[in-house]
């Protein structure tokens, strides 16, 4: 055998018979079909090499002396805004009543509809300022103390008048905006803590008719990322019966999510376990809503990548290949049933 015929037999694609390559109308079925079939597949991997995925990696989290972002938006349907604060502590020992920073309450008509807003850093001015303006010292201080205490009684009085009109009209609050904490754990907590306790008692007639149902609309720690999941986004809690404190335990992870572009978004995702505690007649304590958090040690990475194009043009190859000798089988098979039918025909 010369070497002419060794080249030959290596040939992988003869030529075919005459009658494989006659055009028919079964053939032009199945080659439509077939058509219709690659296209398809084609584009979802075309969309499947396009689209991106997560690979999540752990490490210490090493970072210190920065601040944790709490994104709030709440709403208290039974609780007009006049009476809510709004109040963090943390590990450090640092205390702050009535936050300032970056908080607004919206009040609510019985109907859940906007009727005013207020912005806490210019209701703690005008309280400072109601306060703070005792220039004139030429006075007896027992003169002062009486002013002071009648002061005290008139604004005491027109709250107590204001807030019951706002419970007669069924108002309720949404309080929404960031607070700026430290990083460390530590709590904070949305309640009627702000108010004088001789205020609030003739206000509430007593701490079990404190109706603290809320919607947490929003709670997060940081700016979203694609695929997040906020386990207290939409918790609706209504009380129906005696009223009590709430209270969510909160484990924050602190989290970076690289994007396919390098850009690096700093965040954090969180779990929760919650607890109430039902308030009786005779308890001291006032009903609340505590958010409990605490700072994980680990943090996560959540990366985007994207497919390798040898992988696409790999599985391109494979899944097209297939489909075509596929269809060049079905196509022949259909011939020759055909001819087998015409020559039972022909008999």
């Amino acid at each position: 055998m010369g070497l002419m015929q060794v080249l030959k037999s290596l040939d992988a694609f003869p030529r075919a018979e005459e009658h494989l390559l006659q055009k028919t109308k079964s053939g032009a079925f199945v080659s439509i079909v077939g058509l219709v079939i690659m296209a398809t597949l084609f584009f979802h991997e075309l969309t499947y090499y396009i689209s991106t995925y997560t690979i999540h990696q752990m490490e210490v989290d090493l970072k210190r002396g920065e601040t944790l972002p709490i994104h709030i938006n709440m709403t208290f349907p039974s609780l007009p805004c006049d009476v809510l604060s709004v109040d963090a502590i943390d590990m450090s020992g640092k205390h702050e009543v009535d936050l300032d920073t970056n908080i607004w309450k919206l009040r609510l008509n019985s109907d859940g509809l906007i009727i005013g807003t207020e912005y806490l850093s210019d209701l703690v001015e005008k309280e400072h300022a109601a306060h703070g303006h005792d220039d004139h010292k030429d006075h007896h201080e027992e003169s002062d103390h009486k002013v002071e205490l009648h002061s005290f009684d008139k604004e005491a009085e027109d709250m107590i008048k204001k807030v019951k009109q706002a419970l007669a009209n069924r108002e309720g609050c949404r309080v929404y905006g960031v607070l700026d904490v430290q990083r460390v754990a530590g709590n904070f907590h949305i309640s009627v803590h702000g108010l004088n306790i001789f205020v609030a008692q003739m206000i509430f007639e007593g701490s079990s008719h404190v109706n603290v149902s809320h919607i947490i609309h929003d709670l997060s720690f940081g700016p979203k990322y694609p695929g997040i999941h906020n386990p207290l986004d939409g918790t609706m809690r209504i009380l129906r019966g005696a009223s009590g404190t709430f209270k969510y335990y909160i484990k924050i992870v602190p989290t970076e999510y690289k994007y396919i572009s390098k850009e690096v978004l700093p965040t954090n995702q969180f779990s929760v376990t919650e607890y109430f505690s039902p308030i009786n007649e005779f308890d001291r304590k006032w009903p609340a809503v505590y958010f409990l958090y605490d700072l994980s040690p680990i943090t996560v990475t959540i990366r985007e990548e994207r497919r390798s194009f040898l992988h696409f043009i790999t599985r391109l190859c494979a899944i097209l290949g297939g489909t075509f000798a596929l269809t060049v089988s079905a196509s022949i098979d259909a011939e020759d049933m055909l001819k087998k039918h015409d020559v039972i025909r022909d008999n």
